[in-house]
């Protein structure tokens, strides 16, 4: 896989697993391990996009995404939706 390339390709699924315990404290902060920091190569000043699924109207699951990953599957998903639209 290239750099430019998501890890997140439509239509593939990846597997999930819990990758750590975090506590949010009393400002509604968390903090992201230092080992994860640098697994997923999360860097100060980079932007994360927070994903949620809801369930009977209630959240049930939470996600983490770089912003850059976010927008590359937004792109490979609409971008051809797009180019599409604007021939006709």
């Amino acid at each position: 896989m290239n750099e430019n390339e998501s890890c997140c390709p439509p239509g593939e699924i990846s597997s999930c697993r819990v990758e750590s315990i975090v506590t949010i404290d009393e400002r509604g902060q968390m903090v992201l391990p230092k080992e994860i920091r640098e697994r997923a190569k999360i860097r100060p000043g980079d932007k994360l996009a927070l994903l949620s699924l809801e369930k009977n109207g209630k959240i049930c699951c939470l996600s983490l995404i770089k912003v850059e990953e976010l927008e590359e599957m937004v792109k490979s998903r609409l971008g051809p939706v797009i180019n599409e639209a604007f021939k006709e």
